[in-house]
């Protein structure tokens, strides 16, 4: 771009790179999803509906973006996190962020007449916003993910005994309310089952455990690969640099590999000790055709 008088107000841009070395988590939230819930009549406690849309546009963006590693997602929210090493846009914060919102989106808006297919949308449209948060280590980053599939057991529960008590049990809002404030987890179950015959524990999983997704790998035996995750390395695999042979063949396979959506504990080992590629982020091996 040639150059003119006009381009001193570059300088006023600020730079906004994200930590190098850290994981990188860009989480959206519906905007106003409240009154937009209330407004296209989604069923309660949950609507099945909603959440596959959730879970539809989360794979778009996913199969966009090869750099996603996992995303979760529960409500109307939805984690994605980059690897460590991960480079794109520069690590720049607001472009990361913009562009998963601004794909997001666009799946969600294009995607709603598939699941939606009698209501079809009409002003004010559904929006996202979202932000950027760095985590150094893979525990803070396990944490991260712990602390929302924990949030999502919590509200669920609560949100399944509030609307029990309301569809079921013929109280109001505000009574409901009364009766859940300050009661424990088995006071909620004990609520379910003694007075409306619901098992908590047979609640779909989607409900109870969010949505986890990834890229469909062969599983490993738990610690079969741990000497792939390596801590303290950049762009490296048991501490020898990729060559760009490597990265462009990594690139490929995670290219292949299928993308899918799961309702799994994803705060125990297990789950992280038999899908390694997670953390390494040198892609598995491609399920063979059945």
């Amino acid at each position: 771009m040639a150059n003119s008088k006009y381009e001193y107000v570059k300088a006023f841009e600020q730079p906004d790179l994200l930590l190098p070395n850290t994981w990188i988590v860009v989480r959206i939230d519906g905007r106003g999803f409240h009154k937009f819930s209330t407004k296209y009549n989604f069923e309660k406690p949950n609507d099945r509906r909603a959440l596959d849309l959730m879970n539809a546009a989360a794979k778009a963006v996913m199969t966009e973006l090869p750099d996603i590693v996992i995303a979760y997602g529960i409500s109307d929210e939805y984690s994605f996190v980059f690897h460590k090493s991960c480079a794109l846009f520069e690590r720049r914060s607001s472009k990361l962020v913009t562009t998963i919102v601004s794909t997001f989106t666009a799946y969600y808006v294009h995607l709603w007449a598939s699941f939606f297919p009698e209501t079809p949308l009409s002003a004010p449209l559904p929006s996202f916003d979202g932000r950027a948060v760095h985590y150094p280590s893979v525990q803070n980053l396990r944490d991260y993910m712990s602390w929302r599939q924990v949030d999502c057991h919590i509200n669920n529960l609560y949100n399944t005994a509030f609307w029990a008590l309301i569809q079921i049990g013929g109280v109001d809002a505000k009574s409901a309310e009364k009766e859940l404030s300050g009661s424990l987890a088995a006071d909620k179950n004990e609520i379910l089952f003694s007075r409306f015959k619901i098992n908590y524990n047979n609640e779909p999983e989607i409900y109870k455990k969010g949505s986890v997704v990834l890229r469909d790998y062969e599983l490993v035996e738990p610690g079969a690969a741990q000497e792939l995750i390596d801590e303290d390395s950049l762009k490296t695999v048991d501490g020898v640099a990729l060559s760009k042979t490597q990265e462009e063949n990594d690139k490929k396979r995670r290219a292949k590999a299928r993308i899918t959506v799961q309702h799994v504990d994803i705060i125990k080992d297990e789950f992280w000790e038999r899908r390694p590629w997670l953390l390494s982020n040198k892609p598995g091996k491609i399920p063979k055709e059945p």
